[in-house]
């Protein structure tokens, strides 16, 4: 019985991992307001190693439309508007050699569409690992039943799986409308 405990806790970890990790890449897609976790994924190079810009400067948001960047070494000012340039963040920084701020401009009917087939993407991604989580869970299941454990508990277990399966899938799906909502609202 513990074997299938395991399986299933394993399986729930690995599904609430796919969620989390969803929630985290949606809030890197711009939706026209100020979010400081669009810049999460920019690493600079600083004494000889790479580290998120978050190690190096302070960012916060004065405005809805505006983000700054202290860093806390002034000659790190023009390593980190490189980083920013070369990101896929698509803002151009302004540096006027003591913080560098990031206008956020208003996003086009096409850039919000775009947007949202992006936000459609990652949510399929994650659906699909969470897919994986409940075959590879149903498998190991079958095979402890195979090893000896009752069958009842496999069905059981089974059945729990999939109600946790419909639960991450319910979860990612309201995740993603929200998501969309937010990238639609001008």
């Amino acid at each position: 019985m513990s074997i299938i405990k395991d399986v299933e806790k394993h399986a729930g970890d690995r599904m609430q991992h796919s969620v989390t990790h969803f929630r985290e890449t949606l809030s890197r897609i711009r939706a026209g307001k100020a979010n400081v976790h669009i810049l999460d994924g920019i690493k600079i190079e600083y004494y000889g190693s790479v580290v998120p810009l978050s190690n190096v400067a302070t960012i916060s948001t004065p405005d809805a439309k505006t983000i700054t960047i202290l860093a806390w070494e002034k000659q790190m000012l023009k390593t980190i508007e490189k980083a920013i340039l070369d990101s896929d963040v698509g803002i151009t920084p302004e540096n006027n050699g003591e913080i560098i701020r990031l206008g956020i401009p208003p996003l086009t009917e096409e850039r919000r569409k775009q947007l949202v087939k992006q936000s459609n993407a990652e949510a399929e991604s994650a659906r699909i690992s969470v897919r994986n989580a409940r075959r590879e869970a149903i498998e190991a299941s079958k095979k402890a039943v195979k090893a000896g454990t009752p069958e009842d508990d496999g069905k059981e277990t089974e059945v729990s799986i999939q109600k946790l399966h419909d639960k991450y899938l319910r979860l990612i799906d309201d995740t993603l409308s929200d998501k969309e909502k937010e990238i639609m609202t001008v």
